[in-house]
């Protein structure tokens, strides 16, 4: 799981999410509107559970973006993903996507799901620019405000993926 991965697409690197990442992690989820808020303490309490997945994307050594997953058995969930605003569209939400399939996929995970907002038009684009496809509908899913969450999964994901190069 180690090494820093760096893009060219804009002079950033995706690394594993540390402790010390938390503060940014909430920082940057207060910028994101549109995805799950998760406080400092609740990102703390995931990395430690099992199958937990964190990953961090920096530039400069300054935190941008993270994206949270958690495998069990052959599947697994993308459960939080968020970019400073001024760092989305350039790379750095499909790079900590790509990075986080890759590792489940290793791990032997056949299906990957994840939740969205019923009006969240952007994310919906991109997960299908990634191969997820809508496969259900939950109810009044989400609070603040109140809305449906659209579910997308994506399968055969071994197949769709090219292998690190290092």
């Amino acid at each position: 799981m180690g090494a820093e991965q760096k893009h060219k697409e804009g002079a950033f690197a995706v690394r594993e999410f540390r402790a010390e990442d938390a503060a940014a992690a909430s920082e940057i989820l207060r910028e994101a509107r549109e995805a799950a808020s998760w406080s400092r303490q609740a990102l703390l309490e995931f990395m430690p559970l099992p199958g937990a997945v964190a990953l961090m994307s920096e530039r400069a050594g300054r935190p941008t973006g993270f994206v949270l997953g958690r495998l069990v058995a052959d599947e697994a969930e993308v459960l939080n993903l968020a970019v400073r605003e001024e760092c989305r569209r350039q790379g750095e939400g499909r790079a900590l996507v790509e990075e986080l399939l890759r590792r489940f996929a290793e791990s032997g995970v056949s299906r990957v799901f994840l939740e969205v907002r019923e009006s969240n038009r952007g994310a919906m684009g991109f997960y299908e620019r990634m191969g997820f496809r809508q496969s259900g509908r939950r109810e009044d899913y989400y609070r603040e405000p109140q809305e449906a969450a659209l579910v997308y999964e994506q399968n055969e994901l071994s197949t769709r993926l090219v292998p690190k190069t290092s």
